[in-house]
């Protein structure tokens, strides 16, 4: 079979850069152990790559979409969003005025008095 050049895989992939970047791709996937799917012929893996978008083996989309999962470094996964959960007490249709809630409150000072009557956790008997 005659060597592949661009011009055979123009019509496939429009931009050349891009096929490039697609060849290169493929051709790494090759080295890395992955099948081949035209027959090799001596040629080394970048031949053997655009010969396999020549031949359309490949899918220039499905190429271009693991190119670009190989480059992620973070997959953002969509996740169903929550649904809001009504507070305790209140009804699902009747709204809650947020001007009624009141926490506790609690001084500085209350907090040591509280924090000094907290006893402290047992030794254990291993200590020598």
């Amino acid at each position: 079979m005659a060597r592949v050049t661009v011009e055979d895989c123009i019509d496939k992939v429009d931009n050349r850069f891009e096929l490039v970047l697609l060849a290169s791709h493929r051709a790494r996937m090759i080295s890395s152990g992955s099948p081949l799917l035209v027959e090799r012929d001596r040629d080394k893996n970048p031949v053997v790559a655009l010969r396999e978008i020549a031949d359309e083996k490949f899918a220039p989309e499905d190429l271009k979409e693991e190119l670009i999962h190989s480059l992620q470094k973070y997959v953002e996964v969509d996740e169903p969003e929550e649904d809001a959960v009504p507070l305790i007490g209140t009804s699902v249709t009747g709204a809650v005025d947020d001007s009624e809630i009141q926490f506790d409150r609690m001084s500085e000072d209350d907090l040591l008095r509280g924090l000094e009557g907290l006893v402290p956790p047992a030794a254990s008997d291993d200590e020598d």
